[in-house]
């Protein structure tokens, strides 16, 4: 890593993670293999952010440490990098297994509870499914119906958020990176 840290990828220990090797990975990994429109590929750091924002709105009362969880959901991308839903499922069990154990180390490391909830997971992943949507729809050129079939319709979400998401436009890396790391130093300061 660019910490001079060295991960273990079968092995990964809490130790070796830092958020400064998150931040600059996540930041650089492109989301929808970079099929999106703009200048900038739209990075899973930025993907993250808005999932955190989301999983927020939908539940204001949950803790930061939720939050954070909110924010690190797809963190081992930093270093396996962001595959398709489909290409994991062809993958196997073998892959998912590798990557629920990265990121139960980058829990540990960041004092998230092991194991999250499966309530608190399936509200992660609902408010993945509301990013999903937007970004299908304003960057990876996927008409509202074809969204609507792969992600759902995004329910609940207020109208200042979804105002926000409907002008959602890829940042340039420094951006993502600088804000990822910002909203991480935020979140774990006030736990």
């Amino acid at each position: 890593m660019l910490s001079g840290r060295r991960l273990d990828l079968l092995n990964p220990s809490p130790a070796d993670i830092d958020i400064a090797d998150i931040a600059h990975g996540l930041a650089r990994v492109a989301r929808w293999n970079g099929q999106t429109v703009g200048a900038h590929a739209f990075s899973v750091a930025q993907h993250v952010l808005i999932v955190e924002e989301i999983a927020g709105a939908l539940n204001p009362a949950w803790p930061d440490a939720w939050r954070l969880a909110a924010l690190l959901h797809d963190a081992p991308e930093y270093v396996i990098g962001d595959l398709i839903s489909p290409f994991k499922t062809a993958i196997g069990l073998d892959y998912k297994a590798f990557e629920l154990k990265l990121l139960e180390a980058i829990h540990v490391r960041f004092g998230i509870p092991v194991p999250i909830s499966d309530a608190v997971e399936a509200e992660i992943k609902r408010a993945d499914r509301v990013a999903a949507f937007y970004e299908a729809t304003r960057l990876a050129g996927f008409s509202t119906d074809e969204a609507h079939i792969f992600f759902g319709h995004p329910e609940n979400v207020n109208a200042e958020l979804t105002q926000r998401l409907e002008r959602l436009q890829a940042l340039p890396a420094s951006d993502a990176q600088r804000l990822f790391l910002e909203r991480f130093v935020a979140l774990a300061h006030r736990r």
